[in-house]
């Protein structure tokens, strides 16, 4: 489900189901047409803000429910479907895998560093800590003056709300979970 006529096309019909109303009973409820609102449900069209707040208001739900995908009780994220972010000239690549969510407070990824690859990152918002943990190679985090180093299966918290910059000091390419928790 990755474009908006989809996420609302499944939202409508959960919401529409969840109240148990036909499509006609719904177009009277809302305003919009029976023939729209089934065309919505398929997905065939991208209904203008307006249609959208109209639906809601008949429905009695937030205009957020009918827009934002809902939170499922569990994700599966394949890494390969994922776009990585590049850095060092390609021997740096960062995946975002769950990003932020401002009710969990935290944004995860997963890091590939070649040989002597180098990741620089400027501080990120006061109070701001970062959690690593290392799957293979040699990390040395720099930061605050310390340099911190861990290998396969060892793991790093520090203060990220500083200049950090993460190298990987082996021949292989180092492997790695990186937890970002934002405090505030």
């Amino acid at each position: 489900m990755d474009n908006i006529s989809q996420v609302v096309s499944e939202n409508l019909k959960n919401a529409r189901q969840k109240k148990r109303l036909s499509l006609d009973e719904l177009a009277k409820l809302t305003g919009v047409s029976k023939s729209m609102l089934g065309q919505i449900e398929r997905g065939d069209v991208n209904p203008t803000i307006s249609t959208l707040w109209k639906i809601a208001n008949g429905l009695k739900v937030s205009f957020t429910e009918l827009v934002m995908k809902p939170k499922v009780d569990y994700e599966v994220i394949d890494r390969q479907a994922r776009e990585p972010l590049i850095a060092d000239d390609g021997k740096c690549r960062n995946y975002p895998m769950f990003t932020f969510d401002s009710e969990r407070r935290f944004e995860t990824y997963y890091l590939e560093i070649d040989a002597n690859g180098r990741l620089e990152s400027t501080p990120h918002p006061d109070g701001t800590e970062e959690f690593i943990t290392v799957f293979s190679g040699e990390l040395v985090i720099s930061t605050n003056g310390a340099q911190l180093k861990a290998r396969d299966g060892d793991s790093i918290r520090f203060k990220a709300d500083q200049e950090h910059a993460y190298t990987n000091a082996s021949q292989e390419v180092c492997r790695l979970s990186m937890i970002i928790y934002y405090p505030n």
